[in-house]
């Protein structure tokens, strides 16, 4: 017989499996639970027989997290007691295997920056090309949700060009806010009134709705004629793989 402190009192000593490769001491009306990482130890230590206790090889195998309550008192055998130790000083196993983006992988003075003349380029197919860049699915480190795309800058926005009967069919609608503040206009009436928004709309539709979204539409700058103020950043040709950009005359 064993005599132990309340509640644990008169116990007669029986071994329990409590994994495949270790034998541990569980006196009764005490519950098997996990020691939480970089905790201390409390209670006494019961002396196990060697035979009844399995070798260890890894300090960091999953029966190492172990450990017996009875009462308010946490018991563990002696022979083990390092594998615990260790677990405090080295913390939880984190296997993380998926690569992240940190901050320095996207920080804006090391994204790289496109132009682009938009002469006589279809707009859905210029804007789609547009789109991919400022998210960044070109790269190999794309992350749905970081923002790992570049700057793109657009010239001769005013010089746009749509298929078909798109230039009087297509229709720009905007409200003030106020009843019959509904203002509605074709493609050719706001290209010659203010030919960037056309290029802004038809980019800001594909990216992402919410707060990424707004904040890789600041990326886009359209201007009208060939000028821009964004000569100190040496922008490069925008890359277009699309061989159908280009209108048919």
């Amino acid at each position: 017989m064993l005599a132990m402190a309340s509640p644990c009192t008169a116990v007669t000593p029986s071994y329990t499996r409590m994994n495949s490769s270790l034998h541990m001491f569980r006196p009764p009306n005490c519950s098997l639970s996990r020691i939480p990482p970089k905790s201390s130890f409390t209670g006494k230590i019961l002396q196990v027989p060697q035979n009844k206790v399995a070798d260890i090889k890894s300090p960091r195998s999953s029966c190492s997290k172990l450990q017996i309550r009875c009462g308010g008192e946490i018991y563990i055998p002696e022979e083990h007691r390092e594998l615990y130790e260790e677990i405090e000083k080295l913390g939880p196993i984190i296997s993380q295997k998926t690569w992240y983006p940190k901050a320095a992988d996207h920080e804006n003075a090391k994204k790289t920056w496109y132009i682009v003349d938009a002469t006589d380029k279809i707009l859905g197919r210029l804007a789609s090309t547009i789109a991919i860049h400022i998210r960044g699915k070109n790269l190999a480190t794309f992350t749905p949700s970081v923002d790992m795309g570049a700057y793109v800058i657009v010239v001769n926005a005013e010089k746009v060009a749509v298929s078909g009967n798109k230039r009087t069919t297509k229709l720009y609608r905007r409200h003030s806010g106020r009843p019959g503040g509904l203002k509605v206009e074709t493609f050719d009436h706001l290209q010659k009134r203010i030919p960037e928004r056309i290029v802004e709309h038809a980019v800001r539709g594909m990216l992402p709705k919410g707060r990424l979204g707004r904040r890789l539409f600041t990326h886009l700058k359209v201007f009208k004629g060939p000028d821009h103020p964004h000569e100190a950043q040496k922008p490069e040709p925008l890359p277009i793989m699309d061989k159908r950009i280009l209108i048919k005359k």
